[in-house]
């Protein structure tokens, strides 16, 4: 099972999503920015390593919002979303299509990966 981290990045009440390229898996699809954590490293450092890699900025990791396993096609994945800040850098789009900052109330109006789903649902119950 892969491990897979998302950040739950958080800005002015608004929460970034990005939305997967045409050709990527799950092409149009939107998520929680992150990615595949690598053998030697931490989640949190992971999705620093990720942020910079796919956004060009800079994050702090904070706390732990919580876990989903899914079962793709393809594999099944532990995800793992945390709390994350922006520290520094300009955001430029370098592995997706597009991004946007929305707020919470706002994220059922866009199709998301299936593993972000319980995520999408919890960040709704706390805005409520």
């Amino acid at each position: 099972m892969k491990l897979v981290t998302a950040a739950i990045l958080q800005k002015d009440g608004k929460i970034l999503i990005a939305r997967r390229k045409a050709d990527d898996h799950q092409a149009g699809k939107w998520e929680f920015p992150g990615g595949t954590q690598e053998s030697d490293e931490t989640p949190q450092a992971c999705l620093q390593r990720e942020m910079r890699e796919e956004f060009g900025i800079r994050v702090t990791v904070g706390q732990f919002v919580g876990e989903n396993i899914y079962d793709y096609e393809h594999g099944a994945i532990k995800l793992l979303a945390y709390q994350t800040n922006w520290k520094s850098g300009k955001m430029v789009l370098k592995d997706h299509a597009e991004f946007r900052w929305v707020s919470p109330d706002q994220l059922a109006e866009f199709d998301f990966v299936p593993a972000d789903i319980p995520f999408v649902k919890q960040l709704q119950r706390k805005e409520r």
